[in-house]
């Protein structure tokens, strides 16, 4: 079966409709979302004992964003919440701000 067959059809690009994606060294650019950082700053340092201890990393991969949080050792509790409530209602309210950043963001919490 070819991919004609399952209703894909073959589009022709040029190299210029990529052009946007790379910076003039190749890379790929790197994506900002100040607004969704902030908010989930925000949320975190608000539930945890130590909010000094608070880090979020922003880290691109294949094309998408993650947001890598850590809290210190005692505080990854009160993040994740029974059944993992807390942590869940965060990355919803992370993804509705990282939608004025224009972008979609996968917020995780690292031991």
């Amino acid at each position: 079966m070819s991919d004609a067959d399952l209703g894909f059809e073959d589009e022709e690009y040029e190299d210029s409709d990529y052009d946007d994606d790379f910076d003039e060294h190749g890379d790929i650019n790197t994506i900002e979302v100040p607004t969704a950082r902030n908010v989930l700053e925000y949320l975190v340092k608000s539930v945890v004992e130590n909010p000094d201890e608070v880090k979020i990393e922003v880290v691109e991969r294949q094309g998408s964003v993650a947001l890598e949080v850590t809290v210190a050792e005692g505080d990854m509790g009160r993040v994740i919440g029974r059944r993992g409530r807390v942590a869940n209602s965060i990355r919803t309210i992370v993804r509705a701000a990282a939608s004025k950043d224009g972008s979609f963001v996968d917020v995780e919490f690292v031991d």
